[in-house]
């Protein structure tokens, strides 16, 4: 028993080496504009050391901030003082860091013990990519890993391509985990990976998909960063590139493409969560997937998963004004929306990135569109803030369940409408 202390102790240090105690995670909800400028003041306190889950945009959302334990009494003493409403979401967010660092050990265990991969369990970025080569040895006929690159620290960009045959076929584009601390995205698209992989030729959906187009699915699109949240900093969101001229390190890839690139909703400041990089595909990860997307030449749809707050997204968001398709991205999103909620009647919101949440510039599914490929769309998955990025891995497997429903209507409508 001590040697199993031992070893889980020794395992806990060496993963997430930042400190969360006493961190709390607020919910704000603003009731005037007024209140979302003083949020957005609230925001530019870099000495304050917030870090906004939900940005302040406009006063039907709610604002999620996590506040370091040595900032909690002033933030709270500013919301008070300017009469702005808000609850605790999360008590001390070390607490859950914790309690999922715990049951990675056990799942662990229990892999070693059965020598099964659990698909409802987080695992670091090895155990991914040892899953990946795993699907393509189990179904060689089907699944093929090819990489599209490296990371900026040297890590290979594995995609998995599910193909029948054929040269020159159109497919679809599906990633995941593009900000690393979104760990349940990474999750469900490996999952997606399984079901595909395993349910082609029994599954009549899959097997009518794949017989008219093939699928390339990144599992972990920012591996650097994905690898750094469970090394280092369990919260952490960007790329690991190294900035000229700064101390702090990292680029917001969700903000990096050429769309709109440097507008609202990216930031200038290479310390800020939301930096958008030296220049549009400074990042190397979104570079190697944007050579990919052209040289392949044939991709109907860019789907991306991201978490959290439940919302079925397309373009734009680096502009208010509705795309050119709008009313068939709309009706095809509300769609998906309701295929997802017939599972277990999670509901999501459906609309542009601008209308729906904020604007912001520089992002994967405006670069699609503009590139071409009408159907652009980003899930933002469970949930709507109770746990927020520390999505328990009990809701796994439902998650990835309901989303393949969402999935799977949007690339059928692509299969009916190329």
């Amino acid at each position: 028993m001590r040697l199993i202390l031992f070893f889980s102790a020794l395992a806990g240090a060496a993963w997430c080496l930042e400190t969360f105690a006493g961190d709390q995670v607020l919910r704000v909800k603003a009731s005037s504009e007024e209140e979302i400028n003083k949020l957005q003041l609230l925001e530019t306190l870099e000495h304050l050391q917030l870090d906004f889950w939900l940005r302040p945009s406009n006063p039907e959302l709610p604002v999620d901030i996590r506040v370091p334990f040595p900032s909690l009494q002033a933030v709270k003493v500013f919301l008070e003082s300017h009469h702005i409403e808000y609850s605790i979401l999360l008590e001390d967010l070390q607490v859950l860091i914790e309690e999922e660092k715990q049951e990675m050990i056990n799942n662990q265990r229990r892999e070693r013990g059965t020598s099964n991969f659990n698909y409802g369990a987080y695992h670091p970025l090895d155990s991914i990519y040892a899953a990946l080569d795993d699907l393509a040895a189990e179904y060689p006929s089907l699944v093929s890993k090819q990489t599209i690159g490296e990371s900026y620290e040297k890590r290979p960009m594995y995609i998995l391509k599910f193909s029948t045959g054929g040269t020159n076929r159109p497919a679809i584009w599906l990633d995941a985990g593009i900000h690393s601390r979104e760990w349940v995205t990474q999750a469900t698209a490996l999952w997606t990976a399984k079901k595909i992989a395993s349910e082609y030729g029994s599954n009549p959906s899959i097997t009518s998909l794949l017989n008219r187009m093939d699928i390339f699915l990144l599992v972990v699109t920012n591996p650097d960063g994905y690898a750094f949240t469970h090394t280092n900093n369990r919260m952490w969101r960007k790329t690991r590139s190294k900035i000229s001229g700064s101390l702090c390190v990292g680029v917001d890839p969700n903000r990096n493409w050429d769309a709109g690139f440097g507008g609202p909703g990216a930031s200038t400041n290479p310390c800020s969560e939301s930096y958008h990089g030296p220049s549009a595909n400074s990042e190397v990860e979104v570079k190697n997937v944007v050579n990919f997307i052209k040289s392949h030449g044939k991709i109907q749809a860019f789907l991306t998963l991201h978490s959290y707050s439940q919302l079925l997204l397309f373009p734009f968001g680096y502009k208010c004004t509705n795309p050119a398709d709008y009313n068939e991205l709309d009706a095809v999103g509300k769609s998906a929306a309701s295929a997802l909620a017939s599972l277990y009647g999670t509901t999501y919101k459906v609309g542009t990135i601008c209308s729906t949440i904020y604007q912001a510039s520089g992002g994967s599914i405006d670069w699609s569109y503009d590139y071409g490929i009408k159907y652009s769309f980003a899930f933002e998955l469970r949930d709507t803030g109770r746990y927020g990025f520390l999505l328990p891995a009990s809701q796994i497997i439902p998650t990835a369940e309901e989303t393949w429903l969402g999935l799977l209507k949007i690339m059928e409508h692509v299969r009916d409408n190329q």
